[in-house]
């Protein structure tokens, strides 16, 4: 579908591409330990039990950085939070090649807390950021922005794999792109826009500004939670259940696995990329639940199954309807007053389903059996297809500096209202460093 709008001015495309490298560099971060770790395991003996304490300490790092990210995103404004998520990022990564190189279990346990916590702050601040672009754009961004971070989980794995190949050690590889991200850091902080998203300024009289808790929790906050829910246990599902579901359950063989699931993620990330457009045209709501309703009917014909065909437009369908939710859910999340205390609340939603479904669907699977247990799946994406009207905006909403709070891909032609932090109110032009 053609899009003949003017293009953005060219401080938004800046702007816009800084937030997709951020993503970008956030998938190569958390894939990049996965494909050494059977090397690391070797070398510094680590074995299931140590290596589950390792994953329980990113885990932690995570949540703490949800808890902390959104004070962080408005004290500092975007430009500062991101710069420092990345430093959180970059002493992971040397903490981490330190911790290989040395044998040290401890050092490498400081080094997924840090992961996990840089990598939290530079998500949800990343979320904050791309929504405002995108509605001072007036063009639905934040897909896009997500395929990037799907693109750098597989750049990641694909680098991981290749100093495997040829030889390089994981302190070497952990080193060198500290030092890669490091470099890459400083475009990505300076094409953010300084004073996004700062905290309230105190009153007149010196009295402290206090969070409007009523405002930040709405009934639009909870939906929007609620398809979150759905699509990303969707997703988790899928990346961890799918390529087993196709071998055991379908009786595919491994090869004929592997390449169903990377069709899954190649679907999920060609999606992202393109629904841009069609999102601007037929709004949030109703691409969520077109999304969602493909999901619904490609889970059931990969759980009724029958020829390979069949099932591989099920896998197909599927990653449709988990491709849009998690995105424009934090799209959404992010319009209204205190954008990052609501996007940490959808994205910590949003991590526990992708963190905890899986669990579940192996739970039910000892019980019923693996396909049977994906009828959990068909049921949430369902339930978030009916909660998809949350991600409408509440009408004439307005966000805590009093402007209107207008965004892209809710109505064809909705007018957008730029916020300006930092220069004049309402003019829309972006505040410059």
């Amino acid at each position: 579908m053609a899009d003949k709008r003017p293009s953005p001015p060219r401080e938004l495309r800046t702007w816009r591409n800084a937030v997709i490298a951020t993503f970008g560099v956030g998938g190569v971060t958390v894939s990049a330990w996965g494909p050494r770790l059977p090397t690391i395991s070797s070398e510094v003996g680590l074995d299931a039990t140590t290596i589950g304490f390792l994953l329980t300490a990113m885990a932690i790092g995570s949540v703490l950085g949800l808890a902390v990210s959104a004070q962080i995103s408005m004290r500092l404004g975007g430009r500062r939070a991101i710069a420092a998520a990345l430093v959180v990022v970059v002493l992971s990564m040397v903490t981490l090649g330190i911790g290989v190189g040395a044998a040290s279990v401890p050092f490498i346990a400081i080094a997924f807390v840090l992961t996990g916590l840089g990598i939290s702050v530079l998500d949800v601040t990343a979320n904050v950021e791309g929504a405002e672009v995108e509605k001072r754009a007036a063009r639905t961004w934040m897909p896009m922005m997500h395929a990037a971070w799907s693109i750098g989980v597989a750049a990641g794995a694909a680098i991981g794999g290749l100093c495997a190949a040829i030889g390089i050690a994981p302190a070497a590889q952990f080193l060198g792109e500290a030092v890669v991200i490091a470099i890459a850091a400083v475009p990505i902080v300076r094409g953010i826009p300084t004073g996004n998203h700062a905290a309230p300024k105190p009153a007149a009289d010196g009295t402290k500004a206090r969070v409007n808790w009523r405002a930040v929790l709405d009934w639009r906050l909870v939906l929007i939670g609620v398809v979150m829910l759905g699509v990303e246990v969707g997703e988790g599902s899928a990346n961890n259940w799918l390529s087993l579901a196709v071998s055991d359950g379908h009786g595919q063989s491994a090869t004929v696995a592997a390449f169903f699931f990377t069709v899954f993620a190649m679907v999920e990330a060609a999606t992202r990329i393109f629904a841009g457009p069609v999102i601007d045209r037929i709004g949030r709501v109703r691409a969520v639940r077109y999304t969602t309703a493909l999901g619904i009917v490609g889970v059931i014909l990969f759980i009724v199954g029958g020829p390979a065909w069949v099932v591989l437009v099920g896998v197909a369908l599927w990653a449709v309807g988990v491709s849009m939710g998690f995105p424009l859910g934090m799209s959404a999340a992010a319009t209204g007053p205190y954008a990052a205390l609501r996007v940490s609340f959808v994205a910590a939603i949003g991590y526990l389903a992708n963190f905890a479904g899986p669990p579940v669907i192996g739970v039910l699977a000892d019980q019923y059996g693996l396909l049977e247990a994906l009828w959990v799946v068909v049921a949430l994406l369902a339930v978030a297809c009916v909660a998809a009207s949350g991600l409408a905006p509440a009408r004439g909403a307005r966000s805590v500096d009093g402007h209107l709070d207008a965004t892209p891909g809710v109505e064809a032609g909705a007018a957008v209202v730029g916020r300006a932090d930092d220069g004049d109110p309402g003019t829309g032009q972006v505040g410059k460093g």
